[in-house]
């Protein structure tokens, strides 16, 4: 069984105490007592069975924050990732029966897991979707890296850098929120693989995979940034999803047609969210 040191709550040291012998015990950490999972798609993991929580959000019971409470075992477990999520969801409705997520995050609250960013100015949407409408402009090349270039600067990118303070200022507000509690913010998989392409699951132009991966790898890069901006625990998911893109021969992220039961489109498996879950856990041990 995973031991767990989660937070600083120190019950004491225990000594048996005889003649003029002592036995030292180890230090025990108390199990969290409160745990909210905040995020987008990415930490719901829509699909992946079986549905929880409100409809609109689209979220699995075995998504990795369900798995990681499994673990750690909370007194409190509140998961209110929702699919569709932006930073701007953090503090307004995202749909009329679902408040702003960080109304769970309260004082008494100890750890907090943050998977957010891929959704804001659409990102997400522009990138799958965009970039699939364009490929029977030029099958074989880069007509999505041309379309987000015409002014010279690209306009992911620019989404991108822009997200970075929106990331920030709700890792500050789950601070204010709760000023004792672990912040984990966690990254986003490889989708895209390293090279090749495989036009069945992944809907875009030869030259637009790479352009494709560029993106995924710059946005997990400045979640990163924010995170030892923000002296909070990056989770990093690209290292522990290599070799399980899309194209992969054992793909944790499903491609273009949605597989009921198993996950959405371009959304992690369950092997993928498995897998976040073990990196959260190894987080909060170290």
């Amino acid at each position: 069984m995973r031991r767990l040191i989660v937070v600083g709550l120190l019950l004491g040291l225990l000594a048996a105490c005889g003649d003029d012998d002592t036995t030292d015990k180890e230090d025990l950490a108390a199990p969290a007592t409160k745990y909210v999972a905040l995020g987008d798609s990415y930490s719901a993991a829509p699909g992946v069975l079986s549905p929880t929580g409100p409809e609109a959000c689209s979220r699995s019971d075995r998504n990795y924050p369900s798995l990681v409470a499994e673990e750690l075992r909370p007194d409190t477990f509140v998961d209110v990732t929702c699919s569709g999520a932006d930073t701007a969801d953090m503090g307004r409705p995202q749909f009329v029966d679902v408040p702003p997520q960080l109304d769970a995050v309260t004082a008494d609250t100890d750890i907090v897991t943050l998977g957010i960013g891929g959704n804001d100015f659409s990102l997400f949407a522009k990138l799958v979707g965009q970039c699939a409408f364009v490929r029977g402009q030029d099958p074989t090349g880069a007509p999505c890296r041309a379309a987000m270039n015409t002014t010279g600067k690209d306009k992911l990118l620019t989404i991108i850098a822009a997200t970075r303070r929106r990331v920030a200022d709700v890792v500050r507000r789950v601070r204010q929120h709760a000023p004792d509690a672990t912040v984990l913010l966690v990254g986003y998989p490889q989708i895209l693989p390293a090279e090749g392409t495989c036009p069945g699951r992944l809907p875009l132009a030869d030259g637009d995979v790479a352009y494709a991966r560029r993106i995924n790898k710059a946005l997990t890069d400045m979640l990163e940034d924010v995170a030892r901006g923000t002296r909070a625990t990056y989770v990093d998911l690209w290292r522990a999803t290599a070799g399980h893109d899309v194209c992969a021969d054992e793909p944790w992220i499903n491609g273009r047609y949605e597989k009921p039961g198993s996950a959405a489109a371009f959304h992690p498996f369950a092997a993928e969210q498995e897998a976040a879950a073990e990196r959260v856990l190894d987080a909060l041990e170290d």
